[in-house]
């Protein structure tokens, strides 16, 4: 589970899961809030945190955006209507973010990845990132950026001891 900040309690949000990998592997462009079309299992196992966003991704179909190859385990203390975990799932967009989706992704070769699944008053939210992907030496110089930031927050809490 990921922390909670105080700007999060305010807004009512309650934070599932985090795609860390993905602010590693990808340079975020623009981020959107959508909602999820989910069965209630797939709510329950969420508010248990039992999901995973790893490898996961959304594509524009016919005018919607699906959520592709996130798993949300099934519930235990459900029946046989219990849900496919990793089926496709329907985010919900308006018309014109979704324009802006399908421009971004085809014509400048953008990815939309998910960064994490959260509760906002009560409501199951995605966060969707348009983003590019990056070259293995810019993952090396992301390494080292925040190597150096670790080294100086360090000396700094040195100093002040």
């Amino acid at each position: 589970m990921a922390k909670r900040s105080k700007e999060d309690e305010k807004d009512g949000k309650k934070m599932v899961v985090q795609n860390r990998k993905a602010r590693y592997d990808y340079d975020i462009v623009d981020r959107f809030e959508t909602g999820i079309v989910l069965s209630g299992t797939e709510v329950k196992s969420l508010r248990a945190g039992r999901a995973n966003l790893k490898d996961s991704y959304a594509m524009v179909e016919v005018g919607e955006v699906f959520l592709h190859r996130v798993h949300i385990s099934t519930y235990e203390a459900g029946n046989y209507n219990n849900h496919e975990p990793e089926r496709k799932r329907k985010l919900l967009l308006h018309r014109g973010e979704i324009r802006r989706l399908v421009i971004s992704t085809q014509q400048q070769g953008l990815a939309l990845v998910p960064l994490s699944i959260y509760f906002r008053r009560g409501r199951a939210k995605i966060e969707l990132a348009l983003a590019k992907g990056k070259k293995q030496y810019d993952k090396r110089h992301s390494i080292a950026e925040r190597q150096a930031q670790r080294e100086v927050a360090r000396e700094l809490k040195d100093r002040h001891s």
